[in-house]
């Protein structure tokens, strides 16, 4: 059963600085608070709180309790034998937080072996019946995989067993669904949601999405750097929000569309022609096949000046689309052609110039940038390599791409280590723009942002359209993202482009059943929605004969 929790005059400090700044509120036993707000605001650090948790460097100061205990007043070997078993954590990403080496079943037993709350046969049959209940397959003998072996999805639900398996009063759940396909997110919420009502849990849900914790949270707070701005059931706050910045966020979870004016195949030129595409990973056998075939047969054509969107669940050959375009991933058949001209299959092969014209951003703006250099170093490389510029002229430059993506100019002294998530995201794209290029290719460029900072990208990536006349291959799982912003979306599936929607027809149908089926696993802004879907996504699955990807 869970457990009441009430936080006073919270506040956790770093230094001089303050990271969290008098935060109050109260949960009754079983209900749910999501923590709402932008990259920074302090939802992450709160929540660890509660389990008398912070960053190294940090303090905390205030009140909280849960149940019975009051959590900053434990000695720390009584704070260590409250975490794990009392109050658990879910993280965001289940990947990072599993050990490669150890079987599943190891770690989800842990917990309970940890705390000598039985032995491990009892507790090896307590996870078989949490593997079922959370809806996994093969519950009796998906112990025995290793992290690697099983999809992101099921991984996530592992973590959710590893959280339960001590019966805890209160559940942290940081960000679980973030990092998943919008198929693969419905499915998880669902189980996540009924494991909770069920067992009549204490949970806080830590999110930037308003929309999917529409979908659990019976109530909701809203913070901006550290500070409440406001509190409220979930009704009140989805449908009428008091404060200006809650107003703003639930404006950027509904974001609005920005495709340039439609391109003419008949007078505009084709820049990028890719024909019977299939590449895939690993060493390649006698008939030239690699070990793992990713795509098979793709067809795309993306004229200058155009958007293209390229949708699908995890694993269906989006990224290796655009990496193999890039170069990074060698065709095992097929061909690219750019401006007419075929391009040679690697990265080591192309010219100079074939490289300047096209340029990728990657997903994770912390990995894709180094972090030993200062920004003005990061854009100064591409400046050298493609255009020779040294001294004051490159300095100009820079000055002028900062401007471009509305950084200011100081920024080129920081290091990475120093900007927000956002701010990285938008050096990668003026690295990529310091070639000049024809055609950006965009992985995922705003899945790892909060909604706000996402949609900024968004509105930059049109503004730059219009300005510059770039193009892009947007590549997401979100189709609200790929709508905002492309002339046209391409969906895959298993490796295959299966259908192809202009902007103008989405609306229209019908359509694939693969596209109603990611068209309506987006969440929307309204409570009860999950509700509704769930037999719609089920039978469009049914349909489609689609293996699910959880």
């Amino acid at each position: 059963m869970g457990t009441s929790v009430k936080v006073s005059n919270l506040r956790i400090t770093a230094g001089p600085a303050t990271l969290v700044d008098r935060v109050d509120f109260e949960i009754e036993p079983g209900k749910v608070l999501a923590l709402i707000g932008e990259s920074g605001s302090g939802k992450t650090t709160t929540a660890l709180a509660l389990m008398g948790y912070a960053r190294h460097g940090c303090e905390i100061s205030g009140d909280i309790r849960v149940g019975h205990h009051d959590v900053l007043r434990l000695l720390p070997g009584e704070q260590r034998r409250l975490r794990g078993r009392e109050i658990t954590y879910i993280a965001q990403s289940a990947a990072a937080s599993f050990n490669p080496s150890r079987t599943i079943m190891d770690q989800v037993v842990e917990p309970a072996l940890i705390h000598r709350l039985m032995d491990r046969d009892a507790a090896e049959a307590k996870a078989v019946a949490l593997f079922r209940e959370l809806a996994l397959p093969d519950p009796e003998s998906i112990g025995e995989r290793y992290p690697h072996q099983v999809s992101g999805g099921q991984l996530q639900r592992l973590m959710a067993a590893m959280a339960l398996i001590t019966d805890p009063d209160l559940v942290i759940l940081d960000e679980p669904t973030t990092a998943l396909d919008v198929t693969t997110q419905v499915e998880v919420l669902r189980v996540f949601r009924r494991a909770v009502q069920e067992r009549r849990t204490t949970a806080v849900y830590v999110s930037h999405d308003l929309a999917v914790v529409a979908q659990v949270a019976d109530h909701i707070l809203v913070l901006r750097d550290g500070k409440m701005r406001e509190l409220g059931d979930t009704d009140q706050i989805l449908y009428q929000p008091v404060d200006d910045y809650t107003r703003c966020l639930l404006a950027a979870a509904k974001p609005a569309e920005r495709p340039g004016a439609p391109v003419d195949p008949d007078k505009s030129p084709l820049l990028l022609e890719v024909r019977d595409l299939s590449a895939g990973y690993g060493a390649l056998d006698a008939h030239g096949q690699p070990a793992t075939k990713i795509l098979e047969g793709v067809d795309l054509k993306l004229y200058r000046g155009q958007a293209i969107g390229v949708i699908g669940e995890s694993g269906s050959g989006k990224t290796t689309l655009a990496r193999a375009i890039a170069g990074l991933v060698a065709p095992c058949r097929g061909s690219i052609a750019f401006n007419g001209h075929p391009l040679k299959p690697t990265v080591a092969q192309r010219s100079r110039e074939e490289l300047r014209r096209i340029q990728i951003v990657f997903q994770m703006a912390d990995t894709a940038l180094n972090p030993a250099r200062t920004i003005e170093d990061i854009l100064a490389r591409p400046l050298q390599f493609f255009h020779g510029l040294r001294g004051e002229a490159q300095r100009a430059r820079i000055r002028q791409l900062l401007d471009l993506v509305r950084l200011p100019s100081g920024v080129a002294q920081r290091l990475p280590g120093g900007l927000s998530g956002g701010q990285k995201q938008r050096v990668n794209l003026a690295r990529a723009l310091a070639a000049d290029p024809e055609l950006i290719l965009c992985d995922e460029i705003t899945s790892a942002l909060d909604t706000v900072v996402g949609a900024a990208i968004l509105d930059l990536m049109a503004e730059l359209r219009k300005e510059l006349g770039v193009s892009y291959l947007f590549i997401s799982h979100d189709l609200h993202t790929v709508r905002a912003i492309c002339d046209e979306i391409v969906v895959m599936q298993h490796g295959r482009k299966v259908t192809q929607v202009a902007h103008d027809d989405y609306e229209r149908g019908p359509h694939h059943p693969y596209f109603t089926l990611l068209a309506r696993s987006v969440p929307e802004l309204r409570r009860g929605w999950i509700d509704e879907v769930d037999l719609h996504i089920e039978g469009a699955r049914a349909a489609q004969g689609v293996r699910s990807a959880a």
